[in-house]
């Protein structure tokens, strides 16, 4: 028997023509100044900015110079003096990288600041000698100069501490109050850095010393800080270390958030009280920062993302999706 099979109909291409490109000069334009956008664009943020800045922005408080606080504390500045020569001021016992007078903070009994190295030596007398040797001009301050060279360290120091401790006893600090005493001549060596202060010669002096551009800043700084007039300052613009000082601006304004756990620990026991404390707070943050570099490692600690599953919550979305992902 024979059979048929059925043939498919033939199929007929169809060609379809590819779609022209049209021309881009057949299309619409208008006249475009791109300068001109550009201007009132710049013209808009610079505005922007400087109404949100002058709103928003911190107080722009004036640096503290010596020239101000001679002006504003001219006791202080007397009695900083006065500390200086005599090797009582902060800075003159700090320790490490300043002098040897003190192996400085520990912790754990490690002397790390004393490891560190005198590294900038700083002479407090010179603080107040050099600037005087090279601005005296009058005779009174020569003169005192040249009997406080001619004296041995046992008579300057006794001078000095004297003075220092009768300035403590005048009223108000009053240099023109002090009891009469043996004082050699740091009472004109300490009226005569004031006068140096107060003239505005002084910042140019100690910045100078030693750096041949003239930039360096440490003994300007210590300077100030071993007087009141600078924590008193930093103190009534909510800067103090028991202020959270280090994360704030000036006026209590918010500065650095990010710093709110390095400087939490000063405001808590032990660190708030120790003489260690910047030490103390420099190793826990140590130990903090390793601890979190090595969270994955650490048996216990590990496991918190999975007992706290914060991380759920942040990603439900996900997880609605995916209820069979890892936890």
């Amino acid at each position: 028997m024979a059979t048929h099979t059925p043939t498919r109909p033939r199929q007929t291409r169809v060609h379809v023509p590819a779609p022209r490109t049209p021309d881009s000069h057949s299309f619409a334009t208008r006249p475009y100044d791109l300068v001109k956008e550009f201007v009132v664009a710049l013209a808009v943020v610079a505005l922007l900015t400087a109404a949100l800045a002058a709103v928003f922005s911190s107080p722009d408080e004036r640096s503290i110079t010596m020239a101000g606080w001679a002006q504003a504390a001219p006791a202080d500045v007397v009695a900083t003096a006065t500390s200086e020569l005599a090797g009582t001021s902060v800075s003159a016992t700090y320790g490490p990288p300043y002098n040897s007078a003190s192996e400085g903070q520990k912790v754990l009994g490690i002397p790390l600041q004393k490891w560190g190295g005198v590294r900038i030596p700083v002479d407090s007398a010179a603080l107040v000698l050099d600037p005087l040797t090279r601005a005296a001009t009058d005779g009174p301050t020569k003169a005192a100069l040249a009997a406080w060279q001619g004296a041995s360290t046992a008579t300057r120091s006794g001078w000095a501490t004297a003075y220092g401790d009768a300035l403590a006893k005048a009223p108000d600090g009053n240099p023109a109050a002090v009891a009469p005493g043996s004082y050699g001549p740091v009472p004109t060596l300490a009226q005569s850095f004031l006068g140096v202060a107060r003239s505005g010669g002084l910042e140019g002096q100690l910045a100078a010393s030693g750096n041949f551009y003239g930039g360096d800043q440490t003994r300007t700084i210590l300077l100030l800080s071993d007087g009141a007039y600078l924590e008193d300052t930093a103190r009534a613009q909510q800067l103090g270390g028991d202020q959270w000082g280090m994360m704030n601006e000036t006026g209590n304004y918010p500065g650095q958030p990010w710093m709110w756990l390095y400087t939490f620990w000063y405001q808590v026991e032990p660190f708030s009280s120790s003489d260690n404390a910047d030490a103390q707070v420099w190793g826990l943050m140590m130990v903090l920062t390793l601890g979190l570099m090595f969270l994955p490692l650490i048996p216990g600690l590990r496991e918190i993302p999975r007992l706290v599953p914060v991380h759920r919550l942040i990603w439900r979305d996900y997880y609605r999706n995916h209820p069979t992902a890892h936890r």
